[in-house]
């Protein structure tokens, strides 16, 4: 397989402004650099993301995947990103069949405002065929207390999702932006660039998706989309996010935290091991 050519255009994540306390003093903050990037495809415009700009040629790549928009990273030439202009050229090796018919319907979905999913991949999902997958309560909790302890952007400047992909606790690969959405494509491009193979991945040893936001209906597509059969959120789960999880045999959980977590789908994926989660809920002082 020949992989695309890309740049590496990094861009600063924070920038440094000046606040006023509530004591009427300044202070210096830093806070999330968030930019327009604008993905042209073979010299016609396709979209405008905002991001941080850690990774974007793995963001475009990785939009293009879950857009179903190329089917293997080999259909992609080059991605050259330049900030001086904003803009994320890609060029592939035989152009995008029906492009303009394939792009025409979007859904826009609940990320952050600024998520979009083309029609098709609605229509899609009854395709989709998980691995098979089982994860130990006691990797879940190996998870959560990497991402406890993984340095972030968050923890200095604030207002950014995180998203991580594990495979059982050993993090492969944490990415932030200013959307989940984002993060996710851009795991999925770094999944293609690295050669990432979920389908055949031991099954007491399986790849997890982590995000910091909500299991949406897009998030659970883009999981499974990538293949991967478990997903775990700090957060909650919408309803759709719900009703697709259970469709493709994605096990959803939430609530994330330290040895806490809901299993909302699908708990045949998890190895409960009740000894690890501490005094039942309804037992805990002050709740």
């Amino acid at each position: 397989m020949q992989l695309p050519r890309l740049t590496q255009a990094r861009a600063p994540l924070t920038r440094e402004i000046e606040v006023t306390d509530e004591h009427g003093q300044p202070q210096a903050l830093q806070i999330p650099a968030e930019r327009d990037l604008t993905v042209y495809i073979d010299k016609r415009e396709l979209v405008t993301l905002m991001t941080l700009g850690a990774w974007p040629e793995y963001l475009v790549l990785g939009y293009l995947r879950n857009q179903r928009l190329v089917a293997s990273p080999d259909e992609v030439e080059s991605i050259t990103v330049d900030w001086d202009v904003q803009s994320a050229a890609v060029k592939t090796r035989a152009g995008i069949e029906r492009i303009e018919e394939r792009t025409a319907r979007r859904v826009v979905t609940t990320g952050c405002g600024q998520g979009s999913v083309f029609g098709a991949l609605m229509d899609d999902v009854e395709s989709i065929v998980l691995p098979a997958a089982r994860l130990t309560q006691a990797q879940l909790c190996g998870i959560l207390n990497a991402i406890r302890l993984q340095e972030s952007t968050y923890k200095t400047a604030g207002s950014v999702h995180g998203c991580a992909l594990f495979r059982g606790e050993e993090m492969l690969v944490f990415v932030e932006d200013v959307g989940r959405h984002n993060a996710i494509d851009t795991i999925a491009g770094w999944m293609w660039m690295h050669g990432v193979d979920t389908a055949h991945a031991a099954p007491q040893q399986p790849f997890v998706f982590y995000t910091t936001g909500r299991l949406t209906s897009e998030m659970i597509i883009k999981s499974a989309q990538m293949g991967v059969a478990l997903a775990v959120s700090r957060s909650g789960i919408t309803q759709m996010g719900h009703q697709i999880a259970q469709q493709v045999g994605l096990c959803a959980i939430g609530r994330a935290l330290n040895r806490r977590f809901l299993c909302y789908t699908h708990p045949e994926r998890l190895q409960f091991q009740p000894e690890l989660a501490g005094p039942a809920a309804s037992a805990r002082p002050g709740e």
